[in-house]
């Protein structure tokens, strides 16, 4: 330590912190002239950064600046600067979005050298506990897409089961059920979403669809969600017209299915940044297992008749997983991610170009 300073009442480390390496890395990023202090002017440049989602006015910088500024010297030290980020205070003038901006742009997981350089540019997280996926939940744009649909769901439903038919006879399910004996009302590969067989069936799906796709939603933005959920939709279908050309469909469960495997598709694309990682992929693995593996064993080893279309669960988690990894936020890009991003995008237009394509030519095989 330089002759004239000493620290009283904090004990330093032989070796850097990883929380003085992480602060420490963005002190510096934003300390344009090296001269160890954030001037105004370097301050609201954090603020106004491309990287951040808003920008304040200057008064709201004034203010910052007056809280952090505890020296009044016009500058921001290194200690100075540590205490603005963790200032409690200074909540409520950056709202959420500070936590934003300073996670998406800090060290994750990895190890630490005592240069403070990050080997192969890996990174740490210093978050009690929250990965940096879970910083990005946010209410804002309210999530109400699958609160929309499921609204929907209830009202068509509820109009069937007023006139006393909550069994697909109603005029609503009549319009909008997959009738593979009019396969050429070409939306009803898409409205068979709406229908449900009783009010077991609705709840179940409702229930799922919330559970999972608002979550979703608060993280990835409503429109990556709809695109998923009726990827799936759509993929149950023709999956469903072409293995069993004779089989009704009603309800959402190859939307549900494609949540869920988006899910997956957003646990693999953001690993390193989020908490418990393994534990979340093998539970939502697990429940799709066990889903597709009852219907199947009822099927074809009980031969009971149910009325589950295991294909559609099945085609709509492979849409959901391969939308997933095109469409949803990836917060950390990486190489091999980016690889898996074409791989994905290929297949599933391959596979929707082929569904629809037998589906208009393969007559034979509807006779």
């Amino acid at each position: 330590m330089p002759s004239g300073q000493r620290e009283t009442t904090v004990s330093v480390p032989l070796t850097p912190t990883r929380s003085d390496l992480y602060w420490r890395r963005i002190f510096n990023k934003y300390d344009k002239d090296n001269d160890g202090k954030i001037s105004y002017v370097e301050l609201k440049e954090i603020i106004e950064s491309r990287e951040y989602d808003h920008d304040l006015p200057d008064n709201v910088v004034d203010k910052i600046m007056g809280l952090a500024d505890r020296d009044n010297s016009g500058y921001l030290d290194f200690r100075e600067f540590v205490e603005m980020m963790q200032n409690p205070d200074l909540k409520a003038v950056f709202g959420h979005f500070v936590a934003r901006y300073v996670h998406s742009i800090i060290p994750h997981r990895g190890p630490v050298d005592t240069t403070g350089r990050w080997p192969g540019f890996q990174t740490v997280s210093t978050s009690d506990g929250d990965g940096t996926y879970e910083e990005e939940y946010s209410c804002w744009p309210p999530a109400v897409c699958m609160i929309l649909i499921s609204l929907l769901e209830i009202v068509l439903f509820c109009y069937d089961a007023a006139l006393g038919k909550s069994d697909t006879t109603g005029p609503m399910a009549q319009l909008f059920i997959y009738n593979p004996n009019k396969r050429y009302e070409a939306w009803r590969f898409l409205t068979y979403m709406l229908v449900h067989v009783g009010v077991v069936h609705l709840l179940v799906n409702l229930l799922v669809q919330l559970f999972l796709g608002v979550p979703l939603e608060m993280v990835h933005k409503w429109w990556r969600v709809t695109l998923v959920y009726l990827a799936g939709v759509v993929a149950g279908s023709l999956a469903t017209s072409l293995t069993d050309p004779r089989v009704y469909l009603a309800g959402a469960s190859g939307g549900v299915y494609a949540l869920i495997a988006a899910h997956i598709a957003t646990i693999v694309m953001n690993w390193a940044e989020m908490e418990f990682a393994i534990i979340q992929l093998l539970v939502f693995l697990l429940l799709a297992a066990v889903d597709i593996g009852t219907a199947i064993y009822y099927r074809y080893y009980k031969h009971m008749t149910q009325n589950i279309g295991y294909v559609a669960h099945f085609a709509g988690a492979v849409a959901g997983l391969l939308v997933g990894i095109g469409v949803l936020r990836n917060l950390e890009k990486r190489k091999w991610e980016k690889r898996l991003w074409w791989a994905a995008v290929v297949l599933y237009f391959a596979l929707m170009l082929a569904g629809v394509l037998a589906n208009i030519f393969w007559t034979s095989h509807f006779l």
